[in-house]
């Protein structure tokens, strides 16, 4: 066996065997299979596509290249959620606080923000003093104690899927179902969780556009979940829209609080039902009900306090002064009366990254503290001259604003309130 006839049986149009991916995999980590040898057949897998055992045999071959986290001892308890990433999506510091109130073991690696998406870590380090960098004890205890710990992926989770992300980045490689769904679920499945929730983002501000490839990815992933003896449930979600009215790393912290201590909105809906769809399929009755009751009672605010707390943070800087602080705030204004039909959710994004909140690379540092405030949403009333949206800022900068501004259609029809969930899959 070798990669030249590994590639040639894909171009071919036939299956690999598990035998093939493994080989290819294990080159890859070994360095004896070249990375224009990998494009060749990441393009070949793009072009013919995976079968079901091939994107399972490939997502095991991604887990054994790393480590797998040990959550024995709490297993039939242990709970994750992922987002595929958008636009004002700070649905983890609503749902896994959610989860610990309940008594279930939410143990999440998270990564950094990329593009358009936030990153659940950079939003967490715009608290003072928050660590992310717990070791493998110090993460294990802190589930067990509180129910809940958000760490940094660990570099030795998966590594083959770094490799292979970095060239399906800069080959056009990486819109291929059966490799996505293999390269969430590998760190899924390496997390060493039972129980799995998805969210997969739908439309324009989301990577997935298009909601029939969605619920194909969606279910792709909950294939695999289920083959490996796990509880996966994946939820289409609405992202034609921002999700919240705050973008921006320390905003949406600030957003998450809101809905932690009452706010009923598009996040609220959002969070909600990831969490109780996930819990329904664990067998829990009255699972909605459970989980509007532990944020009403203030037990899930309790427990993400508890968490930052545990990790570092400072609790006392979890209030407005200090997650809505910057040199400048900056009104952007309606110039029409009318009702609000769109917010584009790139134009958000875009406005953020121009304020220096998002990452063109990895490498790059970002403002933790600018942002965009939405103070409308879809179908909201407004006056000539009303403040339509709000940009913290550490200068004045027009061409952020002007983007925000140009994000925002004003017309004289009321359209139809967005739905959020979009499809359910388990």
């Amino acid at each position: 066996m070798n990669i030249l006839q590994i590639i040639n049986t894909k171009k071919s149009g036939k299956a690999l065997t598990k035998e093939q991916i493994d080989f290819w995999i294990n080159g890859v980590m070994s360095g004896e299979i070249e990375d224009y040898q990998s494009s060749a057949l990441l393009m070949a897998i793009c072009l013919v596509g995976f079968n079901e055992d091939e994107t399972y045999n490939l997502t095991q071959a991604i887990i054994n290249s790393g480590t797998v986290v040990d959550l024995s001892e709490f297993y039939d308890l242990s709970v994750d959620k992922h987002s595929s990433g958008g636009v004002g999506d700070s649905t983890t510091f609503v749902v896994a606080p959610i989860f610990a109130a309940l008594g279930f073991k939410c143990a999440k690696a998270s990564g950094r923000g990329l593009g358009h998406t936030g990153g659940t870590l950079d939003k967490l380090e715009s608290i003072p003093g928050f660590n992310i960098n717990l070791d493998k004890d110090q993460f294990k205890k802190q589930i067990e104690k509180i129910g809940l710990a958000v760490i940094s992926q660990s570099k030795d989770m998966c590594p083959a899927d770094k490799r292979l992300y970095t060239l399906r980045d800069v080959t056009e490689t990486v819109d291929n179902v059966g490799l996505i769904a293999s390269s969430i679920m590998s760190k899924k499945l390496a997390s060493g969780v039972k129980n799995i929730v998805l969210d997969v983002k739908c439309g324009r501000g989301a990577f997935m556009k298009d909601l029939n490839a969605a619920k194909q990815l969606a279910k792709e992933m909950v294939k695999i979940g289920k083959r490996a003896n796990k509880n996966v449930v994946a939820i289409v979600t609405n992202m034609d829209y921002p999700l919240d009215e705050f973008i921006g790393n320390s905003l949406e912290v600030y957003g998450a609080l809101n809905v932690l201590t009452g706010t009923k909105n598009n996040l609220h809906e959002v969070a909600l039902t990831l969490a109780a769809e996930l819990l329904k399929s664990m067998g829990i009755k009255d699972a909605y009900q459970k989980c509007e009751e532990v944020i009403d009672n203030g037990k899930a605010l309790e427990k993400f306090k508890e968490m930052i707390s545990a990790q570092g943070g400072d609790i006392t800087c979890l209030d407005k002064e200090h997650l809505l602080h910057s040199n400048y705030v900056l009104d952007v204004i309606a110039n029409k009366s009318g009702y609000v039909t769109d917010i584009e959710p790139m134009g958000i994004a875009g406005a953020v990254t121009m304020l220096g909140g998002g990452r063109l690379k990895k490498t790059d540092s970002i403002d933790l503290y600018c942002g965009v405030e939405l103070k409308v949403q879809i179908g909201s009333a407004v006056e000539k001259g009303d403040v339509i949206a709000k940009i913290y800022s550490k200068d004045v900068n027009n061409a952020a604003i002007l983007k925000t501004f140009e994000s925002i259609k004003i017309e004289d029809d009321i359209p139809p309130k967005p739905q959020m969930i979009l499809a359910i899959e388990n």
